[in-house]
């Protein structure tokens, strides 16, 4: 009877939080954090920084989630682009964004967030990215005894090869970490040994985490087959266009690269893999970002693995019932997935 309540409530919360986040169902009025802007804590257009915020009741006060999110249809309506405009972006917030989040995050504990019982940080795409990086440090600001884990949903950017044979992500990320002299920022276990380009990758600094960890990705991420694997650069004549907008139009040749694509992600989780309070569900879905929209987070025809919906996974991962660490057969296997299908004359940037 206890686990039923204990689930029910670890689904219902974050399914909660997630859709009010996403600004889905109850309205949750805005918070502007004016006070943070003497201490140097602001957007990227001067702006406060700002969270929404819903406060639990009864047993949910002692309940808290802080969710990161980046908006994907930012992400997917500038996708020809993405790599000039967005991911630099992207990477600014990560690397200038810690005054911002220390700000939030002081705000939230005098809220009450310091008395929690049960804690998750959890962020999607560039959120889910942040939500590794910031996950030891987000623990060490709340007390010893509160239960805190950490869940990156979309946000475990691998480094590899793109179609043409060369390191483009690597190459971009580099420079950026050059251009903002972001070095500082990022977790010294790991820029102590490599480049501080490489840092930004998960393959290469997870394994220094020491708070418990959930990745939820798809081993086919959209995002990333788009623009780590096959970006336009390394795609000139456009020969991926209509493969990258729908799976179904990949040729044999396609497909089989993608499959070694999802050999080197599932590689590249070993840092994961190698700690017993670490969970993971990778599917085998054409798909960026799953744990914010319901129909891919905890409904009847959610994505399954191992007859598990993405809530489950997380829910028997965080209240340690199962270690969930449910890897998906290979595409196009799961009959479950939702996989994204874009539209070219909506989407012409596509290249």
């Amino acid at each position: 009877m206890e686990s039923s309540i204990i689930i029910q409530w670890l689904n219902t919360f974050l399914l909660f939080a997630l859709l009010l986040l996403k600004t889905q169902g109850q309205y949750v009025p805005i918070t502007r954090l004016e006070s943070a802007v003497s201490k140097g804590a602001v957007c990227l257009d001067g702006s406060p920084p700002a969270y929404h915020f819903d406060e639990g009741h009864e047993e949910g006060v002692k309940n808290w989630i802080v969710h990161i999110e980046i908006s994907t249809i930012g992400i997917e309506s500038r996708l020809g682009t993405v790599m000039d405009h967005h991911l630099p972006v992207m990477l600014k917030k990560l690397i200038q964004g810690q005054r911002i989040f220390n700000a939030v995050m002081e705000e939230l504990l005098a809220k009450g967030m310091d008395h929690a019982e049960n804690v998750i940080l959890s962020g999607c795409s560039a959120g889910g990215l942040t939500a590794i990086l910031h996950c030891d440090g987000f623990r060490e600001l709340l007390p010893s005894g509160t239960k805190v884990k950490c869940v990156s949903d979309a946000g475990y950017f691998v480094n590899v090869k793109d179609i043409s044979g060369d390191y483009y992500i690597e190459d971009y990320y580099s420079q950026v970490v050059a251009t903002h002299g972001s070095e500082k920022n990022l977790p010294q276990s790991c820029t102590s040994k490599l480049s501080p380009g490489l840092c930004f990758f998960p393959q290469y600094m997870a394994s220094s985490i020491r708070t418990p960890l959930f990745i939820v990705n798809a081993a086919y991420d959209s995002w990333q087959i788009k623009n780590i694997l096959a970006p336009g650069d390394a795609d000139p004549n456009g020969q991926w266009s209509s493969c990258k907008t729908n799976l179904n139009n990949c040729s044999p040749e396609q497909l089989n690269i993608m499959q070694d694509y999802r050999t080197q992600f599932l590689e590249a989780l070993s840092p994961i893999s190698n700690s017993s309070s670490n969970g993971m569900f990778i599917d085998s879905c054409y798909v960026h970002c799953q744990t914010e929209p319901q129909d891919t987070w905890f409904t009847r025809d959610s994505p399954m693995v191992d007859n598990k919906t993405v809530a489950k996974a997380v829910g028997d991962w965080f209240y340690e019932r199962d270690p969930s660490r449910e890897i998906d057969c290979t595409y196009p296997c799961n009959p479950t997935c939702q996989n994204r299908v874009l539209d070219v004359a909506a989407y012409p940037g596509i290249h």
